[in-house]
């Protein structure tokens, strides 16, 4: 299983080692000598008040002709104007609107992936939206070949970018609300799951979700997944993994499982694979650990595949199932 998950990583690669930068301009005005010290008290700053981080100012979707995509300014504006236009698909279900599913494919998803997942909820009585995150697809800039700005060796700029998923991420929320819609849940796949987390803590408009590949803090997963081993490249020249795991808690599940215990219960479900080298298993086990340290009921489903091996058959059928069933169930 583990030559299978190299061969499909290592598969037409096009990874690009890039410099490390600390872009503290995208967090912060402030100037000081050492930019360690402006991440320090970014964290510090995020976890006490992370509903003022994520918060979302008034957003309007617009749908363009054929009601099949919601195109919109981001809340969050970053350098690059493609980015600042967030997509989404939407296959509606005709009957009612009494559920709807937000979809976050995986880093790096191609145009069109997770729309079978689309229809399979629509058979079920589900509308679906399926949200491109940021710098991918229509929102990436010319001059990338892949989303290198979401997931980067730029410690300021990955931090705004999962923050612009999470925003991206409730502001589809908040219109499926606005359009009536009674229940809404979410599904994300490993990067879009760590996104999916983020607005699931903050956004009570959720009420289940489907966390598809989990992990515990972000850095960890960049330092230790063979995915990521570009970005570590040049990472480890000028922070330790120690480092990065502090500044980058803002975007970590782990941070935030305090406040998850606290709120009041919504259902859930964790899926992670025995064999993942892209979110290692210790990652994973991490999470669950902390769950349970936290008495946060949960599903948990553990699959005997790896993290690109879960879109082979037969676990793409099992692990579909396992997303589908669980919403449609919990939803109603």
């Amino acid at each position: 299983m583990h030559r299978r998950e190299r061969h499909l990583v290592m598969l037409n690669d096009n990874r690009v080692v890039r410099p490390f930068e600390w872009g503290c301009e995208y967090i912060s005005d402030e100037q000081v000598e050492d930019p360690r010290e402006i991440f320090v008290r970014h964290t510090e700053s995020v976890l006490a008040d992370s509903d003022s981080f994520f918060a979302l100012p008034d957003i309007s979707p617009v749908v363009d002709n054929d009601g099949r995509e919601l195109i919109w300014d981001s809340a969050l504006q970053t350098p690059f104007p493609e980015n600042n236009r967030v997509h989404a698909a939407l296959f509606p279900y005709s009957k009612n609107k009494k559920s709807a599913v937000v979809i976050l494919p995986h880093w790096n998803a191609k145009e069109g992936t997770y729309f079978d997942l689309c229809k399979v909820f629509n058979r079920v009585g589900v509308t679906a939206l399926r949200l491109t995150l940021p710098y991918h697809e229509k929102r990436m800039p010319p001059h990338l070949e892949r989303a290198d700005y979401l997931v980067a060796p730029n410690v300021g700029q990955t931090i705004q970018s999962v923050r612009q998923a999470v925003l991206d991420t409730k502001s589809a929320v908040r219109w499926l609300h606005e359009a009536g819609y009674e229940n809404i849940g979410i599904v994300g796949t490993s990067i879009g799951s760590c996104t999916a987390f983020l607005a699931f803590v903050h956004d009570p408009l959720i009420k289940a979700a489907v966390f598809n590949h989990v992990s515990s803090y972000f850095a960890d997963v960049v330092w230790k997944g063979l995915s990521t081993y570009h970005v570590k490249a040049a990472l480890e020249s000028g922070v330790s993994l120690d480092e990065l795991r502090e500044y980058w808690k803002p975007i970590s599940p782990a941070a935030y499982m305090d406040r998850l215990a606290a709120q009041e219960h919504r259902p859930q479900r964790y899926i992670y694979t025995l064999y993942d080298l892209t979110f290692p298993l210790e990652l994973s086990e991490q999470t669950i650990s902390l769950l349970d340290q936290f008495e946060i009921k949960h599903s948990r489903t553990v699959l005997p595949c790896g993290h690109y091996t879960l879109g082979e058959k037969p676990w793409v059928y099992i692990d579909g199932y396992k997303i589908i069933s669980f919403l449609k169930f919990k939803l109603g």
